[in-house]
């Protein structure tokens, strides 16, 4: 089973105790150690004692760890993540794989993580390879020595910068048992001519150490889920598929401003990622039983997280969040909507916005409006939203639909939630908009922007 852990680079601002503790407690069954100045410098004069004390930590805390060594000014206070193995300088570098070495043996770790560097201009690439495949020769053979594995990243920019270079580096040293393969699938995104998925599937046993985030194509930025292209659900399939058992870390390294909510976010999404096989049989249950539902849909949460589906989306208002997709899918599950005003009306507030969430223009508008009317009867912000949705834009009328839209607006509801707003939005309820906005400026009060763009205005 896939181990899910969490990497201290994304802690840079928390003593590495508290780091630990607050992963743990969110979850993670591991983490990836960042050798650092502030997190177990590997230079430091009483080494031992701290390492010591580290593992006994981790011990208590019930994580596995990795050892990372991607820390950007460790080597050379000048110089961001210099020297490398293909510098002028290799010797360092190399003492300090040495140093990871002897920690990840003491600290029991799964592997030692390590990237080949980015080609200096004045070297030539084939006198950049030899010095790594040299250098990689030498660490090579101190992990052999320890009983330790070495996981081999590829990095864009870097000489070594597809997986495919990696695999390449590996079989021309013969194909040492100690040598696995680190994978970042977010890299994936970025540079490689096939997704995450297929290229977990490739890497197969050599896989020692996996990396998560988020990626676009072309561009070498670490984002949380959601906000890049990466089929997080497909990738750990992936990984499950070849039986992959080590630690996948989420790896977002200038996240650390706000640490906790961003490893709380994205083990939410972890989960949700992980759960599809309870939703896909949840839905099956509700086909064969639509009153399965009944059971079903208070357990969502609780099965596939609450994280918003978008992090640009933080209170989940526009997009909705995990559990709310998955309630939809449940409710588009039923074979009518006979179910939905009992699980409205007895379901709680997340419940409630999972019954509109799954409302579509479909929905028999005998059971759909007194819903929604409901809803925006309510000051709860995420129920107006929810009630916005394709349903109320089919099937409101105009009165009930532009009173929803100004609901949205006292309410702080963006008007994106709104579904069909260029459409259905009036010369009526344009007005009703400029009442609204004159009303603010006598009272001395700021208009919405969503109001102004509304009104044909710039904010």
């Amino acid at each position: 089973m896939i181990r899910l852990g969490y990497g201290t680079n994304g802690f840079a601002n928390h003593r590495l105790d508290d780091a630990l503790a607050v992963i743990a407690d969110l979850g993670y069954s591991g983490v990836a150690l960042t050798l650092d100045h502030h997190h177990l410098d590997p230079f430091a004069e009483d080494l031992p004692a701290r390492v010591d004390a580290v593992a006994r930590r981790l011990a208590e805390l019930g994580l596995s760890v990795v050892v990372e060594t991607g820390a950007r000014y460790l080597l050379d206070p000048t110089r961001k993540h210099h020297p490398t193995l293909v510098s002028d300088q290799q010797q360092r570098r190399i003492d300090f794989l040495r140093r990871a070495v002897l920690i990840a043996r003491d600290l029991g770790a799964d592997c030692v993580s390590f990237w080949s560097g980015v080609r200096p201009p004045d070297v030539p690439p084939e006198r950049a390879w030899q010095r790594l495949r040299s250098g990689v020769e030498e660490v090579v053979r101190i992990a052999e020595r320890e009983g330790v594995r070495l996981g081999l990243e590829p990095e864009p920019g870097h000489v070594v910068e597809r997986l495919d270079q990696a695999l390449a580096l590996r079989a021309e040293l013969g194909g040492p048992t100690a040598l696995g393969v680190t994978l970042d699938v977010g890299h994936c995104v970025a540079v490689e001519p096939e997704d995450a998925a297929a290229c977990v599937r490739r890497a197969g046993g050599l896989l020692v150490n996996v990396q998560l985030d988020d990626m676009v194509r072309g561009v070498h930025e670490h984002l949380e889920f959601g906000e890049g292209t990466l089929d997080l659900a497909a990738t750990l399939a992936a990984l499950a598929d070849i039986g992959y058992t080590g630690l996948a870390a989420v790896e977002l390294p200038r996240h650390s401003h706000a640490a906790p909510d961003v490893a709380r976010r994205a083990m939410s999404a972890l989960r949700a990622a992980l759960t599809p096989d309870w939703l896909a049989e949840a839905e099956r249950k509700v086909r064969a039983d639509p009153t399965a539902i009944r059971a079903l849909f208070p357990a969502a949460g609780r099965e596939v997280g609450r994280a918003p589906l978008r992090a640009d989306d933080p209170g989940g208002l526009v997009h909705g969040t995990a559990d709310d997709a998955a309630r939809a899918r449940l409710v588009a599950a039923l074979p009518d909507a006979g179910e939905l005003p009992a699980l409205y009306r007895y379901g709680d507030d997340a419940e409630k916005r999972g019954v509109l969430r799954g409302l579509t223009a479909d929905t028999d508008p005998e059971v759909g409006l007194p819903i929604v009317r409901d809803a925006l009867r309510t000051n709860d912000t995420r129920l107006v939203a929810a009630a916005m949705g394709p349903f109320a834009a089919a099937h409101l009328d105009p009165h009930g639909w532009r009173h929803g839209v100004l609901k949205c607006l006292f309410t702080g509801v963006p008007l994106a939630a709104v579904h069909d707003l260029d459409r259905r939005a009036d010369d009526e309820l344009r007005r009703m908009v400029a009442d609204y906005a004159a009303e603010r400026r006598a009272a001395g009060r700021a208009v919405p922007h969503d109001a102004l763009r509304l009104l044909g205005r710039t904010p």
